[in-house]
């Protein structure tokens, strides 16, 4: 790999973890920016999720379930786009309900999965169970959503910075494995 592409890649790595620093330390501004980027996430996922719903309703028999997950997260999407400050504000209320929605529905899901022999099926059920709860306990205590919510935004992005400068370390090190190779065959073949 080039210097200056490894270069690159260890600056982005920096800015990344300074951005993920700036988003623990400034929950407000986190939220205004997750407003928007949730906005276009959930948008995007719901008209997924509502393609993939009339895809295979012949063989999920309640696709009912699952159409209104997706309209409901079209909604949302369409709503966090259009009121950006408002759903900053918001935002801990819409996520803790919308967490315990997608719980519910997740949950019912899982007897469709059930019928159709997938042996997991409790896995979903109890994932949107422990959703439906927590999602509950995230209305009770806004205030801890809010930096929840900003503090795993912030983790993220620092986790991709950190991931960034030691793929490079990790280049480096096999590049290193190579040139060792390389002169051990010279030496070889002499």
């Amino acid at each position: 790999m080039k210097t200056s592409t490894k270069i690159w890649l260890c600056i982005a790595g920096i800015l990344l973890i300074i951005l993920g620093v700036v988003c623990i330390a400034k929950p407000d501004i986190t939220l205004v920016s997750a407003a928007w980027l949730l906005g276009c996430f959930t948008l995007i996922a719901g008209i997924s999720k509502l393609v993939f719903t009339f895809k295979t309703q012949a063989f999920l028999p309640n696709s009912g379930t699952r159409a209104l997950s997706a309209l409901l997260d079209i909604f949302f999407g369409c709503f966090f786009l259009f009121n950006i400050l408002g759903t900053a504000v918001s935002l801990p209320v819409v996520f803790a309900i919308w967490v315990m929605i997608e719980g519910v529905v997740i949950a019912v899901q899982s007897f469709d999965y059930k019928r159709v022999g997938f042996p997991m099926w409790w896995v979903l059920l109890l994932l949107g169970a422990g959703a439906a709860v927590l999602g509950y306990f995230g209305l009770k205590n806004l205030d801890v959503t809010a930096g929840v919510l900003s503090a795993l935004i912030g983790i993220a992005i620092i986790a991709n910075g950190l991931a960034y400068i030691l793929a490079v370390v990790g280049v480096n090190c096999f590049e290193k494995r190579v040139d060792r190779l390389g002169r051990i065959i010279d030496i070889d073949e002499q």
